[in-house]
């Protein structure tokens, strides 16, 4: 089994770039995953890894032979190599390189009575973890990131959506794009926004749905605005007009799946 010990090593600067910029991710289709319940996750959404580094102190090897039956190339590191390529304090000492997904609104997969969440411009990879963690706590069937601000691979975004961006179905384009493939699907936009809008628990989504939220600066463009089926607010009692936009997915989301039965 190799062994690296040292931060200089060629192949962990690498890894560092990998971390830290989208266009190696990009350029060498692959991101970094760390944890093993990350990596879990990974592979049962099908997600192919292609090396794991691990650290002896940490995690067994039979731990990680228990992970797949596939053969895997496996790197043992030292603890200086894994604070370096780890993000959080307290892991279990895994890191799996992986190979990205076509994110593309052709590979989805949709039942026959589809709800989709849609995120149009989110700045925050905090928010678009907690959003992809709501949408598996929903068991929804897509989530559609619109003009999206940075690629979904960040790890900032994979550490803060738990594993759950490899959960749900996701996929990214334009905001135009992304409207012209849920009418062709015959999906109704209910676009949460100030303007011109009903409550939202006045609505029926019991139908093909998909529910659209933008940011808590600038909100929704206003192509949703004008070519959704309607806009919905969600009322609010205090002194502001708006709320975190992870929360207000969470509450339109599971407005839908009241309606729904569950």
């Amino acid at each position: 089994m190799k062994q690296i010990t040292s931060v200089q090593n060629p192949f962990i600067k690498s890894l560092v770039q990998l971390q830290e910029k989208a266009k190696v991710r990009k350029q060498t289709g692959t991101f970094l995953i760390e944890g093993k319940r990350e990596i879990e996750l990974a592979l049962k959404g099908g997600y192919e890894l292609e090396t794991i580094l691990f650290l002896p102190e940490i995690i067994s090897e039979k731990q990680l032979n228990d992970l797949t039956t596939k053969p895997l190339n496996i790197i043992e590191i030292s603890k200086e190599v894994y604070q370096k390529l780890a993000y959080r304090d307290t892991t279990e000492g895994i890191l799996a390189i992986a190979k990205t997904k076509s994110l593309a609104l052709s590979d989805l997969k949709l039942s026959k009575n589809p709800l989709i969440l849609v995120g149009e411009s989110l700045e925050k990879p905090g928010n678009v973890g907690a959003i992809l963690r709501t949408a598996d706590a929903a068991n929804i069937d897509a989530v559609i990131i619109a003009n999206p601000k940075s690629d979904l691979y960040n790890p900032n975004i994979v550490r803060s959506s738990v594993g759950c961006l490899f959960t749900r179905q996701i996929a990214v384009g334009t905001t135009e794009e992304v409207i012209t493939y849920l009418k062709a699907n015959n999906i109704d936009i209910y676009s949460a926004t100030l303007q011109d809008s009903t409550e939202y628990h006045t609505q029926n989504y019991t139908t093909p749905t998909a529910l659209v939220v933008g940011t808590e600066a600038t909100g929704l463009s206003e192509k949703w605005r004008t070519e959704g089926t309607k806009n919905i607010i969600i009322p609010m009692q205090g002194e502001i007009d708006s709320m975190n936009v992870s929360v207000a997915a969470a509450i339109l989301l599971f407005e839908a799946k009241r309606q729904r039965g569950f």
